[in-house]
């Protein structure tokens, strides 16, 4: 019998467990390693953030569902992993040995890049549920006030830009319907080239689209925007020409600033030497399998994955729910094929497909393949793809409470979109 350890039990890990378990049955075990013991659903953050969802709807333990599934949970954080000798060290020092590993931690938040950002400092996150828990508590701050600068936006290296619109365009729906919309400011403040880039050199008319988003509802934007540090109440920003040139500084007061910090991995990932790049993503072949530790496999948001081009300040490219749950799937049929004495033969489709929502509207986009030239590039907006976001997380919700292995995209998303299936490779 072989031990198949998971680290990570986001939108990635807890799927990877399921399909995992399905793919492999009772001869073999699977285990999820995660620092706690429940699935919070991040894409709902944006509205965790402005009170149109609580923690209690969108996570839960996972216990009672992996046990029905025959999986182990271990809610203990990985201190370091010992790849030469398959040896996880765990924070309270036991140890948990592994034939097979795959890291779908997800990323660590690199606050510290940029001096006074962060929730422990004065600018806020929406990356995990805790963060946007905390930014809640801020906004509620700023309507008792009343008025104020509202500022929003990515700094340099972000690679997951969507969810800055999103809550630019949600707090914006959020302030109208309670009709104080009229007393605050708000700008989108990116390090992006130019407005709907998104790590992604942009997807069909994404920039003409959300520039003319923005205008209608009167949030102002500056790109190219290097953050170099944030005190209380202001933000410093130096707008690069280019890579090297500074064309204009800026001094930026505010209210209330949440902006997505880099991303990097996770320590006890990062330390292994051979396992990562100089951010600490895994580094993994076409099979998701890292090339110097073989039978350690790697998806999701922690792996490494080139930029789509250079720009004037560092932008990464984003990983979409698309692509990690083909990751996912790639990992779990290979390692299964392994185990019956077969080679690693499936690939993962690098495609970009998202929902995004914008309060009461919303835009969706389709890069297939991501990186450019591609064979279907298109943006488009509407209520359905709002209503098609509230409809996605109550079915992510429950299929995780289920304990589906089904891949969701594939069977349902893509429909939305008109797509049977996706052969493009990356």
């Amino acid at each position: 019998m072989s031990h198949i350890v998971i680290l990570g039990s986001g939108t990635g890990g807890l799927p990877c467990a399921y399909e995992m378990k399905a793919a492999v049955g009772s001869k073999h075990s699977v285990t999820i390693i995660n620092s706690t013991n429940t699935f919070d659903f991040t894409p709902s953050n944006p509205w965790i953030a402005v009170g149109w969802r609580t923690r209690q709807d969108v996570s839960f333990e996972m216990e009672p569902y992996l046990n029905k599934k025959g999986i182990d949970l271990i809610a203990k954080t990985v201190n370091k992993i010992d790849a030469k000798n398959n040896k996880l060290t765990l924070d309270d020092n036991s140890i948990v040995d592994y034939d097979y590993l795959v890291i779908a931690t997800g990323p660590r938040l690199a606050f510290e890049e940029v001096t006074g950002s962060g929730p422990d400092f004065h600018s806020s996150s929406i990356c995990n549920l805790s963060h946007s828990e905390v930014v809640y508590q801020k906004y509620q701050e700023l309507l008792k006030k009343g008025s104020g600068h509202i500022i929003v936006g990515a700094m340099p290296f972000a690679s997951c830009f969507g969810p800055a619109y999103e809550f630019a365009f949600i707090v914006d729906a959020d302030l109208r319907k309670k009709k104080i919309r009229d007393k605050f400011k708000m700008t989108l403040v990116s390090s992006e080239p130019y407005i709907g880039h998104l790590g992604l050199n942009g997807v069909g008319d994404s920039k003409g689209m959300l520039e003319s988003d923005l205008r209608n509802h009167h949030i102002d934007w500056i790109v190219n925007a290097k953050t170099t540090k944030v005190e209380d109440g202001k933000i410093f920003i130096d707008v690069m020409e280019d890579s090297e040139n500074i064309k204009e500084q800026k001094e930026l007061n505010f209210d209330f600033a949440m902006m997505l910090p880099a991303f990097k991995g996770v320590d006890a990932v990062a330390s292994v030497e051979g396992l990562c790049n100089p951010r600490g993503f895994v580094m993994v072949d076409d099979f998701q399998r890292n090339p110097t530790y073989k039978n350690i496999y790697s998806a999701g948001v922690c792996i490494a994955i080139p930029p789509v081009s250079a720009t004037p300040v560092p932008t990464g490219a984003p990983k979409t729910g698309y692509m990690i749950e083909s990751m996912v799937t790639a990992a779990v049929h290979n390692i299964a094929g392994e185990l019956k004495g077969e080679e690693p033969n499936q690939k993962a489709t690098w495609n970009a497909i998202c929902l995004a929502d914008m309060g009461d509207t919303g835009a969706a986009f389709v890069a297939l393949p991501q990186i450019p030239p591609r064979n279907v590039a298109w943006f488009k907006k509407g209520k359905w793809v709002h209503l098609a976001k509230i409809a996605f997380e109550k079915y992510f919700i429950r299929k995780m409470k289920k304990g589906s292995s089904e891949p969701l995209y594939e069977k349902n998303i893509l429909k939305l979109f008109g797509i049977d299936k996706i052969d493009d490779r990356k």
